[in-house]
């Protein structure tokens, strides 16, 4: 998933992520939802121009001229050669041509069609590839694949660029677009063309879609009673799993806690400063920053404190994203744990997502979100406290093929650090 923040005001809070929706292939929940008071359609559900006019008949700024925009509806709907033209096709295509105006990736007009796929239920399960992707630079990257998902046993990793899908261009397209092409049935393949993060070698990638259960937390002993605790995404089930891994935990005493939150897209933000305020026991976790100056912040209450005082090392790399970023941000800027790795991706800004009267929706970017000192991470990321540009290393022997070929660097320096 790229992915996205959403304000909890609003609609439910998660990072957007990609397999179909995770390309991943998640969804987005939505709750509660704004409507519109009138519809642009009749009951047959054709668009009722005469509402339009009315609309546009004001002046909304004195820059455009908007009886441009109904010269040109009236050359199509004259002059264009396959007749007759589509009026719903017509209004939808430039409602998303509007928000695309804005040079926003985050920002997206949906059709109901494509609002009823971004809307689907955030399970924990969907058929996809198994990566976050995003922009950068306008270009389309990988952000994270999931553990063993099929876009990780492909070779997909951090950063590579995705040049093209099943043979068409991406120069121009959305993540959204991205993703409805990438996601697909289980057992259906996707050919990617990806050049290597850091390399300029361009070649395909053929991906058999499968079913991705996504298990969010996981923890495991290790020595000297160091615990491992790995947040991999934050999606619908993850507090319900994170609580219970800290119930058992605590019943292990553990002197030192790493938090791994490497190639974690982010999620729901309410559950984001849950569990950073497990560390976190008062204070600010999160700020909101809108175009008004109005801030709205998100405080330690929301949590249950049970690490307070216990030592921890968490662990961040460039797949590191959205509401995880939330989490190392605030661990760092109150000093209760050690950041190492990599500097985070950078994505702290905040979208609504308002589905309309007649099923469309919009994804708007409405805010931006800062650490508890203020520090905007948009485009900027976390920077460690600890840098590390070899998290892992493969072993002698290996192919480098599978994740099992690899040792674990960051975390062998993160128990070093809490010993």
């Amino acid at each position: 998933m790229e992915q996205q923040i959403y304000t909890s005001h609003r609609a439910k809070n998660i990072a957007l992520v990609v397999t179909g929706f995770f390309l991943f292939g998640l969804g987005v929940v939505v709750g509660i939802t704004h409507k519109v008071s009138t519809t642009l359609f009749d009951d047959e559900g054709n668009i009722q121009i005469n509402k339009v006019v009315g609309l546009y008949n004001k002046t909304h700024s004195s820059e455009v001229e908007f009886e441009q925009y109904w010269d040109v509806w009236d050359k199509i709907k004259q002059n264009y050669v396959k007749q007759p033209v589509d009026d719903v096709a017509l209004f939808y295509g430039s409602l998303e041509g509007l928000v695309a105006g804005l040079g926003d990736p985050y920002s997206t007009y949906f059709p109901p069609a494509k609002a009823q796929e971004f809307t689907r239920d955030l399970s924990g399960e969907f058929e996809g590839i198994g990566a976050e992707i995003g922009l950068r630079d306008d270009q389309l990257i990988i952000i994270a694949p999931l553990p063993g998902s099929p876009a990780e046993q492909a070779g997909l990793h951090t950063g590579d660029k995705i040049m093209a899908i099943d043979g068409q261009d991406t120069v121009d397209m959305s993540v959204e677009e991205a993703v409805l092409k990438i996601r697909g049935k289980r057992g259906t393949e996707v050919t990617l063309a990806i050049t290597d993060n850091g390399l300029e070698t361009l070649h395909d990638v053929v991906i058999v879609r499968d079913t991705i259960s996504v298990s969010s937390v996981t923890w495991e002993k290790k020595q000297n009673d160091i615990v491992y605790l790995r947040v991999g995404y934050i999606n619908d089930n993850t507090w319900q799993e994170f609580d219970k891994a800290v119930k058992d935990i605590l019943l292990e005493s553990p002197k030192g806690i790493v938090l791994d939150v490497r190639n974690n897209p982010g999620g729901y933000l309410d559950t984001s400063v849950r569990i950073a305020a497990e560390w976190i026991d008062k204070g600010v976790i999160v700020r909101e920053r809108f175009n008004s100056g109005k801030e709205d912040t998100y405080g330690a209450e929301e949590g249950k404190h049970r690490f307070v005082g216990i030592p921890t090392v968490v662990l961040i790399d460039g797949g590191t994203a959205s509401g995880a970023e939330i989490i190392a941000g605030a661990l760092q800027d109150y000093g209760v744990a050690t950041i190492i790795g990599e500097t985070t991706f950078g994505k702290g800004s905040v979208q609504e997502f308002e589905v309309l009267s007649d099923g469309s929706a919009l994804k708007l970017t409405v805010a931006e979100w800062l650490t508890p000192k203020e520090r905007q991470i948009n485009d900027v990321g976390i920077t460690p406290d600890e840098e590390m540009q070899d998290m892992f290393i493969q072993k002698e022997g290996t192919e480098g093929t599978a994740p099992d070929d690899y040792i674990d660097n960051g975390l062998a320096r993160a128990i070093t650090i809490l010993e």
